[in-house]
């Protein structure tokens, strides 16, 4: 595709089943994103033709699955700028990639006084497994400081942050609550310039939506989820730094995670199977495969340009009407395709229940953000979040249907 226009949108919509039946006007992609025909049908292919346990098996089925399941490790690799296929480690989502960086990197890199650097925005999958290795370690947690006014962290304040105690600093890339765009190679830059501390990026809403390049960033770790870029749930990703993760131990035991056992003693497998205990999601991994085809034919970059579209648009028409509270940057550009609100008077899961009357579908409540909710000193938002199929007539629908729910508690 040459540009991605609202003519392509619509070309595009023809393609994702749920979508294209026109029952619901799907505003939720920031939770998880719809599935086009071709990965669907990839699902039933795969449990066809397919279907056999992988690595150990010698016949040809199991060569076939096995051959199948690596080579997307290297398609993922390729979509996020690794090096190496062996820097990929598959997990049931990005909230176990985190976890098993605090629990299998952070069990021997983090000791009694360490400092543990996040932000006030981070979601919940990227707070609290930090919080359990502090409080096991009796580490420090410290926060970048959220600004109400601006939408973003108080980035300027990261420096100051930075001792020789800092082992870790780790940040979401884009805001899952408010589509504030993190610039996370400054950020890294930035943290290379003062300290040795690794760097953990949650980029569970930004590899979907923008173009992430792990070598050119230099980040040690990334996390990310296969259902919020067109991919089957259960399937998650963990990039890390090759020689990280041959210098740890596992995350899990199990089969397939070691090469000899003993009754007292194991010998691990190399990296990454290393991390990859029991039989794991072959045919969702090998589906993912097939989500990120579909997503390199349409280009990052065009779906970037597409997201910024909708997002000015929805800025804009939001903002025109009374008794609207927008969250987050007023810069479009600063943003991806989330766009946050709140009615006045009006409970966001009020708003949610009578949005979804008109079958517009949008996500309400803390968004797993409590502490930033709190900052906004508000219980929770009415989230619009958009993806490559969406369109501005559908954001014109949510725009009719606000003052429909402002009249009812009028």
């Amino acid at each position: 595709m040459n540009q991605l226009t609202e003519k392509t949108a619509e070309t595009i919509r023809r393609d994702f089943p749920l979508i294209n039946q026109g029952k619901v006007i799907y505003l939720d992609n920031a939770a998880t994103t719809q599935k086009p025909k071709v990965v669907i049908d990839a699902v039933v292919d795969f449990y066809e033709n397919c279907n056999a346990n992988i690595h150990r098996g010698v016949y040809p089925l199991s060569e076939q699955a096995t051959a199948a399941y690596e080579g997307v490790r290297q398609k993922v690799a390729d979509f996020i700028g690794a090096k190496s296929a062996s820097s990929i480690v598959f997990t049931k989502n990005a909230t176990e990639a985190i976890n098993l960086v605090t629990c299998a990197w952070g069990e021997s890199a983090i000791k009694e006084g360490d400092e543990i650097v996040l932000t006030e925005m981070e979601h919940h999958s990227n707070l609290v497994p930090w919080q359990i290795l502090a409080q096991r370690k009796n580490a420090k947690l410290k926060f970048v400081t959220f600004n109400t006014e601006t939408g973003k962290p108080n980035w300027e304040e990261l420096p100051g942050l930075l001792t020789k105690k800092t082992k870790i600093v780790a940040f979401g890339h884009i805001s899952n609550s408010l589509g504030t765009i993190n610039p996370a190679q400054d950020i890294i830059k930035t943290i290379r310039a003062h300290s040795d501390a690794k760097v953990l990026i949650d980029g569970a809403q930004g590899v979907p939506h923008t173009t992430v390049d792990v070598a050119l960033w230099d980040c040690d770790f990334l996390a990310f989820s296969a259902h919020k870029m067109l991919g089957p749930t259960g399937v998650g990703v963990l990039y890390a730094k090759e020689e990280i993760l041959g210098a740890i131990g596992p995350f899990i035991g199990g089969g397939d995670m070691i090469k000899e056992v003993w009754l007292d003693y194991s010998r691990y497998n190399d990296v990454p199977w290393k991390f990859e205990a029991g039989t794991p999601n072959i045919a969702g991994v090998t589906v993912f495969g097939t989500a990120l085809d579909y997503l390199n034919e349409i280009g990052q970059s065009f779906i970037r340009k597409h997201e910024l579209s909708l997002t000015a648009y929805a800025l804009e028409r939001l903002g025109t009407l009374p008794g609207i509270t927008l969250y987050g940057t007023k810069s479009a550009e600063e943003r991806c395709g989330i766009v946050s609100f709140n009615v006045e008077g009006v409970h966001s899961h009020d708003v949610g229940t009578l949005l979804a009357r008109e079958n517009i579908a949008v996500r309400v409540g803390h968004h797993c953000n409590m502490p930033l909710m709190r900052k906004l000193k508000v219980p929770g938002t009415v989230r619009a979040s958009f993806y490559i199929y969406n369109t501005k007539d559908e954001i014109d629908a949510l725009i009719e249907a606000v003052p429909k729910v402002q009249r009812v508690f009028a």
